[in-house]
């Protein structure tokens, strides 16, 4: 039950109703209002823009949008489920809602358990997620972690959500830098043949990651490549390295519970079964007339060298939205990376996905418009690409820089974080923050058992709330705890403060999970576990001081089953939150 989408409908009634009067057009766009709980809770519980939204398609039958708010209001009153409608402001409307929704709310909650909440299978439309997509060239770093976890926990959320969502990582597997891993496993590969290779030249891989994959050449090859000039070996070596390199990136996203369904291969558009997919991507767009051969403007205030004024062919992204348009072949008759991009996004389109969504590192950002003008160009306007970009993380212990990894060579790398502070706080932590905004992520504090730790403090929620049902089981062994019996309680008994303010945020779950995939934004959750944690928290702790807002109280069996179902209910969502997040939800703490 989502009470802002039920009163989205009722309010959507009134303003047919008032359109039907001719008071209002006819061609009223009824999705641009929203209902949503007000900002301060002594307001009421919901609040409602309409009136604002349509001020002034209104403004000739009514003479401010106070007016109209004010009729809205009057029909509101009206509803049984209304205990109050007033308006506020120039004409905001704030709704306060009678007990007995709640308790619809909360029967909802025990009943469905995990399932409240949850849109149904397919309900929405299939959405493509692609992420992590790092280069085949070494363990995952720190930094990929929160690509890989946010990408993750939006491919859950939007499951949630009701669509049909597939996990994609584009392998980048036919650029120069799979060439160098390939020299540099090489060099390691004559370092197994017993070979001293000194210190790594300057632009290999340094990292001790690539002696196993030398071990693994030198078993499988003998010395049969050591004496082969570098065009005979250096194919066998890079498919090695790079089968090699996808085995580790796949056990480190393993250790986060992160497993995707597609693995795409960059070098699968050139040489794969459907032959040259880039080449007949250009070749479509040329003949629509968006593909031409021309020059490219110097750039404004670049260096000479950096621009190179030739005949080139050239990809008309500035009809779609982007700066300038882009070159898709470069000099030496190769193309770039921007047209691969473009054909996979192709291949994308053509599997179904009008729906896109990819996670990039920050230092993507100038990338995002010509990629999003492709996937416009390609689809002819039918298919969208968010492009959703992490900022980096500063790794610290104590409040102090985090050294680099030995093994990685210049980097910490994610297995040893994981490692460290294990899955949830690794999870949880990448998630507390807006993707888009920096973070700080210190290894010491992120598994301290405190208020401060917000993966504690949700956690220890959930675990708490599990152990006051087994505490009323030991106190009252004949009570029936069971979700059945709970959803039977008489939850109108549920008066207190601390009660209702549980159950309102209990009430707004399945608003946070619809507008959270609706913008793509999975740390929504971790806020609203939050404070539904904190909330908690507090109620338990007024306990504490005053015995009769206990949850078991052993001389009204109705009431504390009334509000043992309050707890049933919040550690449901609490436990179906962390799930979305890829975090466990614990039934006890020590």
């Amino acid at each position: 039950m989502n009470v802002f989408a039920e009163f989205q409908t009722r309010v959507a009634a009134i303003l047919q109703g008032i359109v039907a009067s001719g008071r209002l057009p006819s061609d009223l766009d009824l999705a641009r209002f929203v209902v949503e709980p007000t900002k301060d809770a002594a307001h009421g519980d919901l609040a409602t823009n309409a009136a604002m939204v349509f001020a002034k398609e209104a403004k000739a039958s009514f003479p401010n949008p106070r007016a109209l708010a004010t009729e809205i209001a009057y029909a509101l009153a009206e509803d049984a489920d209304v205990a109050e409608a007033e308006v506020a402001g120039p004409g905001f409307i704030n709704i306060r809602l009678k007990p007995q929704v709640f308790a619809r709310v909360l029967h909802q909650s025990v009943t469905e358990g995990a399932e409240f909440g949850r849109a149904p299978k397919g309900s929405a439309g299939p959405v493509n997620v692609e992420y992590v997509s790092a280069n085949p060239t070494g363990p995952m770093h720190v930094g990929h972690g929160r690509g890989a976890v946010f990408g993750d926990a939006l491919a859950n959320l939007l499951s949630f959500a009701g669509h049909e969502v597939a996990r994609e990582y584009y392998i980048n597997d036919a650029g120069a830098q799979v060439d160098v891993l390939a020299r540099s496993a090489h060099l390691r590969y004559r370092e197994a043949l017993g070979e001293d290779i000194g210190e790594i030249p300057e632009g290999l891989y340094p990292g001790g990651y690539l002696k196993p994959v030398g071990e693994t050449l030198a078993h499988e090859y003998g010395v049969t490549l050591r004496d082969q000039p570098e065009a005979e070996w250096l194919p066998k070596v890079r498919a090695i390295a790079i089968s090699a390199m996808m085995d580790m990136i796949r056990s480190d996203l393993a250790a986060l519970n992160i497993v995707h369904e597609v693995f795409f291969s960059e070098r699968s558009l050139t040489t794969g079964p459907d032959g040259d997919c880039v080449g007949a991507v250009i070749a479509d767009l040329r003949a629509r007339g968006i593909v031409y051969e021309g020059r490219l403007p110097r750039p404004k205030g670049a260096p000479a060298e950096d621009w190179e004024d030739r005949e080139q062919t050239l990809f008309r992204t500035t009809e779609f939205g982007d700066d300038i348009d882009r070159p898709l072949v470069k000099s030496d008759g190769g193309y770039t990376y921007f047209a691969s991009d473009i054909a996979y996004h192709k291949s994308k389109f053509d599997r179904g996905f009008t729906t896109m969504i990819d996670v990039w590192g920050a230092d993507h950002g100038g990338y995002v418009k010509r990629m999003q003008a492709a996937v416009k160009a390609i689809s002819g306007g039918h298919a969208t690409l968010d492009v959703k970009l992490c900022q980096l993380v500063k790794l610290m212990r104590h409040g102090e820089p985090v050294k680099m990894s030995k093994r990685s060579g210049d980097f910490v790398t994610l297995r040893e974080v994981v490692d460290e502070v294990g899955v949830d706080a690794t999870r949880f932590m990448m998630l507390f923050r807006k993707n888009d905004a920096p973070l700080e992520f210190d290894l010491a504090k992120v598994i301290e058992q405190s208020k401060d730790n917000p993966v504690f403090y949700v956690q220890y929620a959930h675990a708490r709330g599990r152990s006051v049902l087994r505490q009323a089981k030991a106190v009252l062994p004949d009570l029936d705890v069971s979700a059945q019996a709970l959803a039977g309680a008489s939850l109108d008994l549920l008066e207190d403060e601390g009660e209702r303010a549980l159950l309102k945020l209990i009430a707004q779950y399945p608003r946070q999970v619809e507008a959270a995939a609706a913008v793509h934004e999975p740390h929504r959750i971790a806020f609203y576990l939050h404070d539904l944690a904190s909330s908690f928290h507090s109620h338990w702790n007024r306990g504490k001081d005053t015995p009769q807002l206990r949850f078991v109280n052993e001389e009204r069996r109705d009431l504390t089953s009334a509000r043992l179902a309050l707890v049933l209910s919040l550690t449901g969502v609490l436990a179906s939150g962390l799930s979305i997040l890829g975090v466990s939800a614990p039934e006890e703490m020590r």
